[in-house]
């Protein structure tokens, strides 16, 4: 079983997967709205959205998303009800995605040792995502 996270967004889909892709590296795989049959009705812009947006991160897993469609009833509605919490392999890992990720953003809990032996930090990237960088240090 493979969890790939998937993200909605108010219409700057792309724009937040070329800064994940400046981050994770990776092939970015976008269709937009045009292609899909039956949105000749949207704005020139909302045909300009993101359908499907997919980054790989890793092992065959995927962060994807779209763009919200607020002529179709689609409202998107950020929040914190929601992480992306990745397990790094190292410590340097860990500090290289942290930085990448949060720039722009609002750091929750700055990467540290943690009570529990884990290196752990959260945020909040500049795009409204919550993100958790974990590393399970060795015992």
């Amino acid at each position: 079983m493979k969890l790939n996270p998937y993200l909605n967004f108010a219409g700057n889909a792309e724009q937040a997967f070329r800064f994940y892709q400046s981050v994770f590296g990776g092939e970015l795989f976008l269709q937009r709205m045009s292609e899909a049959p039956g949105t000749e009705h949207l704005s020139e812009e909302e045909r300009g959205y993101a359908m499907h947006v997919s980054l790989p991160i890793g092992d065959g897993q995927f962060l994807m998303a779209s763009d919200c469609i607020e002529s179709m009833g689609q409202h998107l509605k950020p929040g914190n009800n929601n992480y992306i919490s990745i397990q790094t392999d190292s410590r340097e890992q860990a500090d290289q995605l942290f930085k990448g990720l949060s720039e722009g953003g609002q750091v929750e809990m700055p990467l540290e040792d943690m009570f529990w032996g884990d290196y752990f930090g959260s945020f909040t990237d500049k795009f409204g995502v919550c993100w958790m960088i974990n590393f399970t240090n060795p015992k």
